[in-house]
């Protein structure tokens, strides 16, 4: 994803995101706009070291490993999560500067509308 330590984009207020932004960004809330992606993801960002086991996501759902593996796959394509093989298990963590501009593009819709009021 482009534009890692600057903000997201310029406030919606000012002007709309360009093609590629747009399209960067939609990546990243689709992955999350699936129950079972949130939920993995807010149980590896909640995670107590930081990161977080497949061992210990695996048994939290109703699913298959593969499946559970299928969702891991797309969080990391959509840049929300790193992982790290270690042995026979993976270990995944969130990746904060996504999650910073996630915030930062929606803090920029909110605040133009506090200030609209």
């Amino acid at each position: 994803m482009s534009n890692q330590g600057q903000g997201c984009c310029a406030p919606l207020s000012e002007e709309p995101l360009a093609k590629e932004q747009a399209e960067e960004m939609a990546t990243v809330f689709k992955a999350l706009g699936d129950p079972v992606r949130l939920r993995l993801f807010s149980m590896i960002a909640s995670g107590p070291s930081g990161e977080v086991c497949v061992c210990d996501l695996t048994p939290a759902f109703d699913l298959s490993q593969p499946t559970i593996s299928h969702h891991l796959k797309l969080l990391r394509q959509a840049g929300l999560v790193d992982s790290e093989r270690r042995g026979t298990w993976v270990y995944y963590r969130s990746r904060p500067e996504t999650t910073d501009r996630m915030a930062a593009l929606l803090a920029s819709v909110s605040a133009d509308r506090a200030s609209a009021s």
